[in-house]
């Protein structure tokens, strides 16, 4: 397990884990719809690690337990749904690309609501970072105009995201990762089953070929994409910091754009340019991350 302590093993498996969410997503909800994909990836993920979150309950202090709840609906119930609801008209290429905002929405609700100081460096980072975004989300890859109500999904994600780190680091940085992902998922579970069974998804599965198939998509979506890759990612929080951790994007994007490409997805010189505005704009804003994790503490 020397390898889970290592700050950059756990950024390599969590860019791949991941980086490949967006087309696992691509393919679920080819045969569901999105609410259905949203419920059972958090469904199978409450279900992996509810035996283990009745019983991490108890490690969690009554005064972070508020923190708790917010971070798992911001982090790990929220962007759920929303990134399948996205992709119905957003390329899973462009997804992985838009998630790159991440650390911007850290640096941004961090001065905002946590009392983190900004460099110019940080600052000009950020508006790089915003004005590659929507480069992005001007081109379709197909000459035209891209959906811009779907790709602000996205944005709404990562912007949950970004919230959700820096209450993990402000606020529950001394809860161990395990116990904390376990009893995020153990809360979220029964809501998402309530979603699943509104969604008639109980009635509507026939266990056909391609249920099963959908499903299995699903299933990895949820146990590696969902539980373990939070399980790693609060604890690279918890080891760095949620700007550190964030450092994810830089690789997320190149993983999901070679899906992308293998599954016959389209990539313009525009999203080129704008994936790399917003890794810059990254860039600059990583420049300073042990400032913002002695401003957290």
């Amino acid at each position: 397990m020397k390898i889970l302590s290592n700050k950059w093993a756990l950024l390599a498996i969590l860019s791949l884990t991941w980086g490949s969410s967006f087309i696992l997503i691509k393919q679920s909800i080819a045969v569901y719809d999105p609410m259905q994909v949203g419920a059972l990836r958090l469904s199978i993920a409450g279900l992996a690690l509810v035996f283990f979150g009745v019983q991490n309950f108890k490690h969690i202090p009554k005064k972070l337990f508020p923190w708790v709840i917010v971070g798992g609906c911001l982090g790990n119930f929220i962007p759920m749904f929303l990134f399948p609801l996205a992709q119905e008209k957003v390329s899973s290429s462009m997804a992985g690309i838009l998630d790159s905002l991440v650390p911007i929405f850290i640096l941004l609700f961090g001065f905002l609501f946590f009392g983190m100081k900004s460099k110019w460096t940080q600052i000009i980072g950020a508006l790089v970072g915003f004005a590659g975004a929507a480069i992005l989300m001007s081109d379709d890859g197909n000459g035209g105009k891209s959906d811009l109500f779907n790709s602000m999904l996205i944005v709404l994600a990562t912007a949950f995201y970004g919230m959700n780190g820096l209450i993990i680091s402000k606020y529950l940085s001394g809860i161990q990762s395990f116990k904390l992902s376990s009893v995020i998922f153990t809360i979220w579970f029964g809501p998402a089953l309530i979603i699943l069974g509104l969604t008639g998804f109980f009635n509507e599965f026939q266990g056909t070929t391609e249920q099963w198939k959908g499903l299995g998509y699903v299933t990895i979506l949820g146990l590696i994409g969902t539980a373990t890759a939070m399980i790693l990612f609060y604890k690279l929080i918890q080891q760095t910091s949620a700007i550190f951790a964030s450092v994810v994007t830089y690789l997320m994007p190149i993983v999901a754009v070679i899906w992308g490409i293998i599954d016959g997805e389209k990539l313009t010189i525009i999203h080129a340019l704008g994936g790399v505005l917003i890794l810059a704009g990254v860039y600059l804003i990583q420049m300073n991350s042990k400032k913002v994790k002695k401003e957290l503490d």
